[in-house]
């Protein structure tokens, strides 16, 4: 048998500020359930056995007032109990026991961490720009005495006091610290929720904001700000790209001016480059073919002639059953007919 258990639950404000009753909820008590049914079984069978009905009548009087004695509170639940209409204490988690008529259980306060969504809507920040703002805050009740007695509602207060200081914030922040200084914005909120709400016997352990909302609008003027930031950072970049190799060049130059061969080396090499790509056209002012000379730009060219030529197929194998001359043989003839020709 369900006993329903008092307990204080406040009306509720609605978005238009009416207080609406809310339901309170069934508590189940075994022990309650046993306080009626015993007195009241034994007194009937007390009537059955003598003959009246004065028994039966005594254990049910003694049974509807006994089965709100006894108390159940889970293990993170504390009740308030009123002697009187006064505070006589707290009592739980387990089994406990009131006077009835004369102890009340004012509330259950309940101390696990409650998370609780609040919203700001259309709240101007500093600049006059506005936003919505989304955000959960996790909060617990460290003293439930204060929970009861200080504040009628407990749960109602922490959620207007969230949202009250949530716009409080925005008011006095600029856009752009909102979307880039989120962390800093959440410990201050939670450092103003936390001053507001520690006299009502609640503390808070974080706040965190889950979204921020601006006009579509105020967000492509935003996207082509960026964009444009970008571009000019990439043209500082390339900037500063080209200071640093004109001063290598200009290290460069003095490294040249001082070794003429080197120079000489070089000016090939930016020959051979540019003429080793297919059909490509290089375009070589006279200063440079007077300082390489001709021999310079034909071996220059040659070599890259060379480098453009698909390799040759494989030698066969002779038939006349002579060796092939290898590698170190073909130079040694070579460098010899080098010679005779010179002779």
């Amino acid at each position: 048998m369900a006993v329903p258990i008092t307990a204080l639950v406040p009306a509720k404000t609605d978005s238009s500020g009416v207080l609406v009753p809310q339901g309170k909820p069934v508590r189940t008590n075994v022990l309650g359930s046993l306080a009626l049914a015993l007195p009241t079984i034994t007194g009937v069978a007390t009537a059955a056995a003598v003959g009246s009905l004065l028994p039966a009548i005594a254990g049910a009087v003694v049974g509807a007032v006994a089965m709100f004695a006894p108390k159940i509170a889970n293990q993170w639940e504390r009740a308030v109990v009123l002697k009187w209409g006064r505070y006589d204490g707290m009592r739980g988690p387990g089994v406990f026991f009131v006077v009835p008529g004369v102890h009340t259980v004012a509330a259950w306060i309940d101390q696990r961490t409650v998370t609780s969504p609040f919203a700001a809507e259309q709240t101007l920040t500093s600049d006059a720009v506005p936003v919505n703002v989304d955000a959960v805050l996790f909060w617990t009740v460290y003293d439930p005495e204060k929970a009861a007695l200080e504040v009628q509602d407990y749960t109602q207060a922490v959620s207007w006091a969230s949202q009250t200081a949530l716009r409080d914030i925005i008011g006095r922040t600029s856009l752009t610290e909102l979307l880039r200084g989120r962390l800093h914005i959440e410990k201050e909120l939670q450092a103003l929720i936390d001053e507001r709400t520690t006299p009502w016997g609640v503390t808070v352990h974080s706040v965190e904001m889950r979204d921020v909302v601006i006009p579509a609008s105020l967000q492509d003027a935003m996207s082509r700000e960026a964009q444009a930031a970008r571009e000019k950072q990439a043209r500082i970049i390339l900037g500063e790209a080209e200071v640093e190799i004109a001063r290598l060049f200009e290290k460069a130059a003095e490294a040249y001016q001082a070794n003429p061969t080197a120079l000489q080396l070089r000016q090939m090499n930016i020959l051979y480059e540019g003429l080793k790509q297919k059909g490509g056209m290089m375009v070589v002012p006279s200063t440079m073919v007077e300082s390489m000379g001709p021999a310079g730009i034909m071996a220059a060219t040659a070599l890259a002639a060379q480098q453009q030529r698909p390799p040759a197929p494989p030698a066969l194998p002779a038939t006349t059953g002579e060796a092939p001359a290898d590698d170190a043989t073909r130079v040694v003839d070579d460098f010899k007919l080098f010679g005779d020709g010179e002779g």
